[in-house]
């Protein structure tokens, strides 16, 4: 299998392929997060602490090679994240996708998560299905040789995740976690970083 790598003007090079190179981060912390409940897609804000974590992740990303493009969910606190790491990445424009959405959760929204299956079994026994359908909407078609940001949610990362690796269970994905899948010519998929939170010098999350 071909090794990528970054070079000086930012573009991603490899052996054999050009790869996109697709930056995936969970949105950054709301109160929801905080308290176990349940968003779906409804709308709920960054608190304190996501937005200081969607400041050091974009500080993160401003020290390494140039991004070409950040798209985000439509969701106000995707998109804040989102938002907050253009202005450290050259203010480039966000592009809201919402094939980004987080998985709705019906009946279970807003919800506090451990007292789910007693409020709405069925609800709850529903929302344990494996059946996913989230993929990066043709992004890495339209950024071969280049690296993208994208912005999302939790559950849209796991099932990126099962996407590439299918007999693999993610971990948990932290809030402002950077993962990094390189997308080949052939549509083979590959997770080079998952999950890292190093950006923290304190761990918020």
């Amino acid at each position: 299998m071909a090794t990528a790598s970054i070079s000086s003007d930012g573009d991603v090079e490899s052996a054999g392929f050009n790869y996109a190179e697709i930056i995936v981060i969970r949105h950054g912390e709301t109160e929801w997060n905080a308290n176990g409940r349940i968003q779906g897609h409804l709308e709920v804000g960054l608190n304190d602490n996501g937005r200081l974590q969607s400041a050091a992740v974009a500080e993160r990303l401003s020290k390494e090679p140039k991004v070409s493009a950040i798209y985000s969910s439509d969701l106000r606190r995707a998109l804040d994240t989102a938002e907050i790491i253009a202005t450290s990445c050259g203010g480039l424009e966000v592009i809201k996708d919402p094939a980004l959405r987080e998985r709705h959760s019906g009946d279970l929204q807003g919800i506090v998560r451990h007292e789910a299956a007693m409020i709405n079994p069925k609800a709850h026994k529903a929302s344990l299905s494996r059946c996913k359908d989230q993929e990066i909407p043709s992004i890495g078609d339209k950024h071969r040789g280049e690296r993208v940001v994208v912005v999302t949610h939790g559950g849209v990362m796991r099932a990126l995740h099962k996407r590439a690796y299918p007999h693999e269970h993610a971990k948990k994905v932290w809030t402002t976690s950077v993962s990094v899948f390189h997308l080949s010519d052939d549509d083979e998929w590959n997770i080079k970083l998952w999950g890292d939170v190093s950006h923290f010098k304190k761990s918020a999350v």
